[in-house]
């Protein structure tokens, strides 16, 4: 191994490359190209997946939305088309019987499923906006990004108080510009309520925006007139329960409960945000893998390349092989040798790949801090990746080496030497 430390090895690779400096650089393009596509895709799938991960953040992302809907069989003495109406008392019961669930959230709302929306006064200015009750908890479902005050709580609920948590559009329309509206007063349904607190859009709401009212649970309740009724739940599992068998075992509570044939599909609908972010999650692996796939099968194919090149090369310096076989060289010596130019030129070409390639992710990078409505943010690769790159390359630069190697001390030094 000590070849590979001394000048007149390296000499006589550089020397190599000199000598046939447009083959060089036409052999090493393909394992430049395959680290390049390489540390490309694989950092473009991994700002992906930052974006995601940013974008809900603030979500809880093993859940459920779920609301009565008609039923379709007849069951029970009941005909089909009998609608079902949730109530409080069904949060309760999930919460504390079906397995896996970590909280559950009643909803109420008007204006997004039931026509119009409330008309909402401030002063001489008026609109119709979007009115949720909720629990302080639903900020745990999806976090409330507050401009100014504070969101529902506890004591919000327990009181019945008419206060409320405005969007950043309601307060551009209803007040003025240098108007502060916390403490201010608005009438909904001709009912006064204080302003405790504004928010602005949230990518994660789902029916919210920045054009929506939330008041305190229970007040919704009176003002109303809904009684128990909720329109919808929210149900949220632990982070590492199946979220689809949770859905199940709440539907098959919920039929039991309102007597729904077991069968019927349309009395309750769903939307499963867990197996729709599951999908989201698989495709950025799928992404990910088929990057891995990609760049090896790219490396591969470079890497084969030198090798041919280096064939070549030994046909063409036949006669030199054979002096130094004469003059005493070893055949490991020109076997190492051929192997180190083999393993020196993936690697120059692979250095060069990760370079560009990290620069192109740094440019994207920057880029993608204009798109607002893409997730997508930090594209990087980790030292894990890259270390898994750079042995790729070794170990396929050594095999490779090895062909053209052995053709090289297979020659005789005598039939070398004839050589014109």
């Amino acid at each position: 191994m000590r070849f590979i430390f001394t000048r007149d090895t390296w000499q006589e690779i550089f020397g190599t490359i000199r000598k046939n400096k447009l083959r060089t650089a036409i052999t090493i393009i393909g394992v430049f190209w395959g680290i390049l596509l390489f540390v490309g895709l694989q950092g473009a799938a991994k700002g992906m997946e930052n974006g995601f991960d940013y974008t809900f953040k603030d979500l809880a992302t093993n859940s459920i939305f779920l609301w009565g809907q008609q039923t379709g069989i007849p069951y029970a003495g009941y005909n089909r088309n009998r609608t079902i109406r949730l109530e409080l008392n069904d949060t309760y019961r999930i919460a504390n019987q079906v397995e896996g669930v970590q909280f559950v959230v009643p909803r109420n709302a008007k204006g997004i499923f039931d026509g119009a929306a409330p008309l909402v006064v401030n002063k001489l200015k008026s609109g119709n906006y979007k009115v949720f009750g909720d629990y302080p908890i639903i900020d745990n479902v999806s976090k409330k990004k507050l401009r100014k005050g504070r969101f529902l709580n506890h004591k919000d609920i327990s009181s019945n108080r008419k206060i409320c948590v405005i969007g950043e559009r309601i307060e551009k329309e209803l007040f003025e510009k240098d108007d502060n509206p916390i403490g201010q007063y608005i009438k909904i349904s001709n009912i006064y309520f204080q302003i405790v607190g504004v928010y602005k859009e949230n990518n994660t709401d789902f029916f919210e925006g920045d054009d929506s009212i939330f008041i305190p649970f229970t007040t919704f309740k009176k003002v109303f007139n809904t009684g128990n009724r909720i329109g919808w739940m929210v149900i949220a599992g632990y982070p590492d329960e199946d979220i689809v068998a949770i859905e199940e075992k709440t539907k098959e509570l919920l039929k039991r409960r309102y007597s729904v044939h077991p069968n019927d599909e349309r009395a309750f609908g769903a939307a499963n945000f867990g197996e729709m972010f599951g999908k989201i999650t698989g495709f950025v692996k799928g992404l990910k893998f088929t990057a891995l796939i990609v760049g090896i099968a790219t490396i591969l194919a470079g890497v084969i390349a030198i090798g041919n090149i280096l064939l070549i090369t030994v046909k063409e310096r036949t006669k030199e092989i054979g002096i130094r076989r004469a003059l005493g060289a070893k055949p490991g010596e020109i076997r190492g040798q051929i192997i180190l130019e083999s393993v020196f030129l993936t690697l120059v070409a692979g250095i060069l790949g990760m370079t560009v390639g990290g620069l192109s992710l740094s440019v994207l990078n920057n880029f993608a801090k204009s798109w607002d409505d893409f997730p997508f943010m930090n594209p990087t690769v980790s030292l894990q990746y890259i270390g898994f790159a750079i042995a790729i390359m070794v170990i396929l630069g050594t095999l490779i080496g090895l062909i053209p190697a052995q053709r090289a001390v297979s020659i005789r030094p005598i039939e070398a030497l004839r050589e014109e």
